[in-house]
């Protein structure tokens, strides 16, 4: 589904997870060999409208998976994603560094938002930040579409905002779970290519 023109003083892009750590063949997925071409792709295709839509008062937010490291400890992350990724090691996904940011092509965000779990607003300040801004509408990419892609749109829902989903700006690991996650969040969120968002909201030069 889609809905009519957006207010670009009111929407905010956001990313999730489109950091080296997840996309770079330097980062913690590609030394692992865990990197696809799909999903590096995904940020070509999402970088024209961040401009378009900063030029016309929209922000660019960028949210970031992040793994907290203390000094003598071990390093802080969920055991199912311990048992799932078992080759993140210390000062993968660490805050502020190199690895946790956005990639290239979308750098320098607005908002830089460290999430530990696979929701953006899961003890974060991201509604802090987003109401503060006059936010009303997210027009939303990242990875993984059936992870923290599918919980962000699904909190951001319940929180009244409006959602534009960039269907070939998001990925999953298994391109049937990303076309099945995508028919599964059809009742909450408008869905569109890049290109299409562009064209219809007038923002393309």
């Amino acid at each position: 589904m889609s809905g009519g023109p957006i207010d670009p003083a009111k929407t905010a892009l956001v990313t999730i997870d489109l950091t080296n750590d997840f996309l770079h063949p330097d980062g913690a997925y590609g030394r692992a060999g865990q990197g696809t071409p799909e999903l590096a792709a995904l940020p070509g295709r999402v970088a024209p409208i961040l401009p378009a839509l900063r030029d016309k008062g929209g922000v660019f937010v960028s949210v970031q998976f992040t793994i907290e490291h203390v000094r003598g400890r071990p390093f802080l992350i969920a055991p199912h994603l311990k048992e799932l990724r078992p080759f993140l090691k210390e000062g993968d996904f660490a805050p502020d560094s190199w690895g946790n940011k956005a990639v290239d092509e979308l750098l320098p965000p607005d908002v830089e938002i460290e999430k530990v779990a696979y929701s953006a607003f899961y003890q974060t300040r991201m509604e802090h930040v987003l109401k503060g801004l006059g936010i009303d509408t997210l027009v939303v990419a990242g990875i993984v579409t059936n992870g923290g892609v599918a919980s962000t749109v699904r909190d951001a829902h319940m929180r009244g905002y409006r959602i534009i989903l960039l269907t070939d700006g998001c990925g999953a690991f298994k391109s049937d779970v990303h076309d099945a996650t995508l028919v599964s969040l059809g009742s909450v969120v408008e869905q569109e290519t890049c290109a299409d968002f562009l064209a219809r909201q007038e923002l393309a030069s």
